[in-house]
């Protein structure tokens, strides 16, 4: 069985995050194994306090699972700050899985920040070289290019930015901000856009995590990267369609809705 490992923050309340992760790679039949980095009370509505993990503890999960059951795939999610973020590139380039999949996240579906705004060049410095993929949204891409991002030609300029700074791959993700759901992958050679359908709807909460974790399935498969995309953006499209009304604010994707569809 392929093996996916996910370095992330937790998500009590189960949409986002390493639950997220753990859901994704499950429904797409690969085995998932998680590192928490930080703990996040938070909910559909808001975050409410974070607590990240000592680095050494940090560091013997990563030694733990790779020592063991060696990862086809790694996503890396939410880092918060710089010692998490050092300590987490530095057991990448130790054990230099094949595929690594980087999404920087630095904001919650509700707008509240995951990421020091001190972390930021900390994060460009480390962990932006180690990526297979780095898989940003606009405002991410824009923090980290300084690059004003409006266009589908502003998403490849900021995707050719990012594999500059040492990234092998870029997905710039549009979502709904320019036309429809495109994403633009850029990988060091050539361009690739996925466009998906404009799904009307407030449940969108741990849509990141959930793609950047079923490209990281998908690579552990064995899939090249822009097929790997192609199929997550299938699945999350379809986890999204099926969205679940949970919660006060932003609801849950309905990450196994493959399978419930059929009982």
């Amino acid at each position: 069985m392929r093996k996916a490992l996910t370095i992330a923050g937790s998500d009590c309340s189960g949409g986002a995050g390493i639950q997220a992760d753990l859901k994704t790679m499950s429904a797409l039949g690969v085995f998932g194994m998680s590192v928490v980095v930080s703990v996040v009370a938070e909910n559909t509505a808001r975050v409410i306090s974070v607590e990240d993990i000592s680095p050494k503890v940090i560091s013997d999960q990563i030694d733990a699972v790779f020592e063991d059951i060696f990862p086809d795939a790694v996503k890396v999610g939410m880092l918060s700050s710089q010692p998490v973020m050092e300590t987490v590139a530095a057991k990448l380039a130790e054990y230099r899985p094949q595929h690594i999949v980087i999404d920087p996240v630095m904001y919650a579906k509700n707008g509240s920040p995951l990421m020091h705004e001190d972390a930021v060049s900390a994060l460009i410095a480390s962990i932006v070289p180690v990526a297979t993929v780095l898989t940003p949204n606009i405002p991410e891409a824009e923090r980290i290019t300084g690059l004003e991002i409006k266009t589908i030609d502003d998403m490849k300029r900021a995707g050719e930015k990012i594999v500059s700074m040492g990234a092998k791959a870029a997905l710039v993700k549009g979502g709904h901000y320019i036309g429809d759901a495109s994403d633009v992958l850029f990988d060091g050679s050539d361009f690739h856009i996925y466009t998906t359908k404009r799904i009307n709807t407030k449940n969108t909460h741990g849509t990141g995590c959930t793609l950047s974790s079923a490209i990281a399935s998908h690579l552990a498969l064995g899939f090249d990267l822009p097929e790997a995309i192609k199929r997550s953006k299938d699945y999350v499209t379809g986890a999204i369609e099926n969205a679940l009304e949970l919660g006060k604010g932003c609801g849950p994707t309905n990450h196994f809705y493959r399978l419930w569809r059929n009982l």
